[in-house]
């Protein structure tokens, strides 16, 4: 039960939660409730789901079971339960061992009891058999293969292979698109198997739709009826993805090409709806990538590196739209859950970036805080929440609406120390240079001119030789057999290295390292630039 970096991205957890009927939680019997549990679970508390406690790897010699038990009703209660799903079904479980017992003392012999109560508890799908065939669209996947595919469950009816079907929407009520159903797959156990009929009640995926959309409607011809749904969220941030043209390209990476990276790109819009790509005016290797928040984008990013690919993205911009002759920015529902002692760290961090706090509610010893902020401050937020609540801070947010421009941000002041020349970066440099700012590489780090190795402590950029070395001599002298003392430099995750760097740089992203870097490496190619 969780969500990567508990973001909402326009409604997907509500989209998924809407397809099934329970949740089954597991809690580890010695780790207990996580922090990051929290989010999904009162999601699928407020749909009102069923809901079933495994508590798994009892057997463990640090398990402590009846705390953990206390620590599970604590969070329900927190999370606003009602007395039905506070009186859900709890189960002990060893998955090492595959066996599942409903009472801690009794060990289980297999998992039968497990089956027996999701069986038990978790309420049998709605839906007509009888009536004509419907079915809402809740996510989209790709194949190489068979094109796009289309995810839901099934509402009535039944329906076939190459049966005919009309696609409508809710929000678009001109839509009537029709099509044929040329394959049909049924979930089992973590893959699809391909089926020959659906009905009422299955979760399945289709293809033969190569249009189809996240909250249309699939129906029968004979009676075209979209289901309401969540319309799906505007992109708010934009950034440049590019070919990368370091010193360093084409040392890791499998994919450097412009055409390789084009062709990801474009593939990734098949499956995920709300992404939009388009080529830079007057650029053969850049595109201008649009998608829902920053962790969105840095979720893209991370999963084409592991792919082989290899690339620099720039800055991340909010996307500003004018309304009615004003200038407008995209506002989100910002929601932190912190520990009551964080609170006041989170309302002033959260002001200071122009959020509005909306309201504050306390839920046993937590504070559920909500603000309403715009897009821009929630960059680079997330890393600071963290740190401030010493990890004990649950943050989601999803898009809200326009509304005017709030005014200028405070950002990044500090400078960039930049590399002079290229090289291996020598301890006795970095030593040398420590009063200046913080660095950002090991001493024996490759390095190449342009490249942003540190933060200078002023607001300009500062030009520095890190890959200067001590000359040797033969004559000896006091202080000359000093040993370089180096501060340990400061290493960057992908989210926190996007929202550092300024509009002239770039995040140069590779299979095996991450380096940032100014646009234009030549030193005298920016002062130029600067000048004009």
């Amino acid at each position: 039960v969780d969500t990567p970096g508990h973001a909402d991205f326009g409604g997907e957890v509500e989209r998924v939660l809407k397809m099934v009927n329970g949740v089954l939680l597991l809690v580890d019997a010695a780790e207990g409730c996580m922090p990051q549990t929290r989010f999904v679970l009162q999601k699928a508390l407020q749909q009102n789901l069923s809901l079933v406690v495994a508590i798994n790897k009892i057997d463990r010699p640090d398990a402590r079971i009846k705390e953990v038990i206390d620590e599970v009703l604590y969070l329900l209660m927190d999370l606003g339960a009602t007395d039905e799903q506070l009186d859900c079904p709890m189960l002990f479980c060893c998955g090492r061992d595959g066996t599942a017992s409903l009472d801690p003392d009794v060990p289980g012999t297999d998992l039968i009891p497990l089956f027996d109560t999701l069986l038990s508890t978790i309420k049998p799908p709605e839906g007509d058999p009888e009536a004509p065939f419907q079915m809402l669209v809740s996510s989209v996947d790709y194949n190489d293969f068979v094109g796009r595919i289309g995810i839901g469950r099934i509402q009535n009816g039944v329906a076939k292979v190459g049966e005919e079907v009309v696609v409508c929407d809710w929000h678009n009520p001109d839509l009537k698109m029709r099509g044929r159903l040329t394959k049909l797959y049924d979930f089992q156990a973590n893959g699809r198997q391909p089926c020959d009929n659906i009905t009422a009640g299955d979760i399945v995926a289709f293809a033969g739709l190569p249009d189809i959309s996240i909250g249309n409607t699939v129906c029968d011809p004979s009676k075209v009826a979209p289901l309401p749904f969540v319309k799906i969220n505007d992109p708010t941030v934009e950034m440049t993805f590019s070919v990368n043209d370091s010193p360093f390209a084409g040392k890791e990476g499998k994919y450097v090409t412009s055409r390789q990276i084009r062709e990801r790109l474009y593939r990734e819009t098949l499956k995920d709806v709300s992404l939009r790509v388009t080529d830079l005016e007057g650029a053969t290797d850049s595109f201008n990538v649009a998608g829902r928040g920053e962790m969105s984008l840095s979720i893209l990013i991370e999963t084409m590196r592991r792919e082989g690919y290899e690339l620099q993205v720039g800055q991340p911009q909010v996307i500003f739209k004018e309304i009615d002759g004003v200038k407008c920015e995209p506002i989100e529902e910002l929601t932190i859950s912190v520990p009551e002692e964080f609170a006041s760290k989170m309302i002033d961090m959260v002001t200071r970036r122009k959020g509005e706090m909306v309201s504050m509610e306390t839920q046993g010893d937590r504070v559920n805080i909500e603000f309403d902020m715009p897009s821009r401050g929630i960059i680079g937020l997330r890393t600071n929440v963290l740190t401030a609540s010493q990890g004990e801070a649950i943050m989601a947010h999803r898009f809200k609406e326009y509304q005017p421009y709030k005014g200028d941000i405070p950002h990044r002041t500090n400078g960039s120390m930049i590399a002079m020349e290229s090289g291996t970066a020598f301890a006795y440099a970095i030593d040398k240079l420590q009063d200046r700012g913080k660095f950002f590489i090991y001493p024996q780090d490759e390095v190449y001119a342009g490249q942003v190795v540190g933060e200078h402590v002023h607001e300009n950029d500062l030009v520095i030789n890190v890959t200067k070395s001590k000359k040797l001599t033969n004559m000896r002298a006091s202080g000359s057999d000093e040993k370089a003392r180096i501060i340990p430099p400061v290493i960057f995750s992908l989210e926190e290295a996007l929202e550092y760097i300024k509009e002239d740089e770039y995040v140069e992203v590779t299979p095996k390292s991450m380096r940032m870097r100014k646009v234009i490496l030549d030193e005298t190619e920016r002062k130029r630039a600067n000048k004009n």
